[in-house]
């Protein structure tokens, strides 16, 4: 299928190379290695930032690096960091590290605080940039025990421009000093195709715009992976749609391993409608899966953001939109090892499930739409 121009923020770009990295001990050894490797500029903007193992080895990165005269800015989101403890932030202080906190929590604000900075991202001397769903916690490369299962891309060529200016945008927004960074490198490094997709809650939903987009004009496939399934109407209809015409279209969602169960249930409530229309159910069973990818025909969009209403309500967002053959083959091949670690939903087993089970789906569901119209922006 011809890959069009959307009107988006930031253009389609060639000369790209883009490296699919599965779970913390993949993903996290490379973010040492690039932040070991910086010379210029260090650019971290992530929501979840938990005193740890994993924490403590990025902030002794952050203030060598800082020590070797590299400018490093930190961009957390305050609600993400609260269990940061006061030590750790006490040596971000003291290493003279930027630090600027997005949002930050005001009890006469209750409203205004649901606003979250949901991003994942790490952009190295304007040349290589890193995004997923990864938060800097040991959830994610526990020391015993089964991490989170989550991806990340990393990722270098023109694109990375794209990363570190959306990067100083929010960071312009919310710090005191305004940040002023030099060009990063346009080089092309390779043959791949790939888009900056970012959004900003209500203000500008291009992510799920852009899979909205995709699953209606999917010829062969539509497999989406998201820790929170509670997707709007219209893309549950979509998915309908795109199963009914033939398109091989499958879920892979959270098993009983999840930090949100009540959301889980939420979702749950629609498995009925999208197995009637023949999409595939697939919930992960090893451990929590936190990944957000989704693969139409040989598109791929890898970031930090869920399939859920409340996701594309409240946070900042920020995913890898890649347009390449080979990377989409790669993708694949993480949906069918996470398809035989899954067990499937079929509409039988949907209709036999028990009492308890629809007792949570209703319950859950129900305030699930409560929030839903609580949340409605006032007129």
């Amino acid at each position: 299928m011809e890959l069009k121009q959307l009107p988006h923020r930031f253009p389609w770009r060639a000369g790209n190379r883009f490296e699919l990295l599965v779970d913390g001990p993949a993903f996290f050894p490379a973010m040492l290695a690039a932040l070991a490797s910086a010379r210029e500029t260090i650019l971290l903007e992530v929501y979840l930032f938990e005193s740890g193992a994993v924490a403590n080895r990025f902030i002794g990165a952050l203030l060598a690096a800082k020590a070797r005269g590299v400018a490093v800015h930190l961009l957390l989101d305050d609600f993400g960091c609260l269990t940061l403890s006061r030590r750790d932030r006490q040596r971000l202080r003291d290493g003279d590290i930027h630090v600027t906190y997005y949002n930050p929590l005001r009890f006469t604000r209750v409203r205004h605080n649901l606003f979250r900075n949901h991003r994942k991202l790490l952009v190295v001397d304007g040349v290589t940039a890193f995004v997923g769903g990864m938060g800097l916690t040991d959830a994610f490369a526990p020391a015993d025990g089964a991490p989170w299962h989550d991806t990340a891309i990393r990722i270098e060529g023109p694109v990375v421009a794209d990363w570190q200016l959306s990067f100083a945008r929010t960071w312009n927004l919310w710090s005191r000093t305004a940040l002023t960074l030099p060009p990063a490198r346009h080089r092309p490094v390779g043959p791949q195709v790939g888009r900056v997709a970012i959004s900003a809650g209500l203000q500008r939903t291009e992510i799920k715009g852009a899979l909205l987009k995709r699953v209606r004009a999917a010829e062969r496939r539509v497999w989406i992976a998201t820790a929170y399934f509670i997707p709007a109407r219209r893309l549950r209809r979509a998915l309908r749609q795109a199963a009914r015409a033939g398109v091989d279209v499958r879920l892979l969602l959270t098993g009983p391993h999840t930090d949100h169960p009540a959301v889980r249930h939420a979702g749950r409530r629609f498995y009925g409608q999208l197995l009637r229309a023949g999409v595939r159910i697939f919930e992960y069973q090893p451990r929590f899966l936190h990944a957000k990818v989704q693969l139409c025909d040989n598109w791929v969009s890898i970031g930090s953001s869920n399939v859920d209403r409340w996701n594309f309500r409240w946070n900042l967002e920020a995913n890898q939109e890649v347009a390449d053959v080979g990377f989409a083959a790669g993708v694949q091949e993480f949906f069918e090892r996470d398809f035989g670690d899954s067990v499937e939903i079929s509409l039988a087993d949907w209709a036999r499930r028990s009492r308890w089970a629809r007792l949570q789906e209703w319950a859950w569901g129900a305030l699930d739409l409560w929030m839903e119209r609580r949340s409605q922006p006032r007129r």
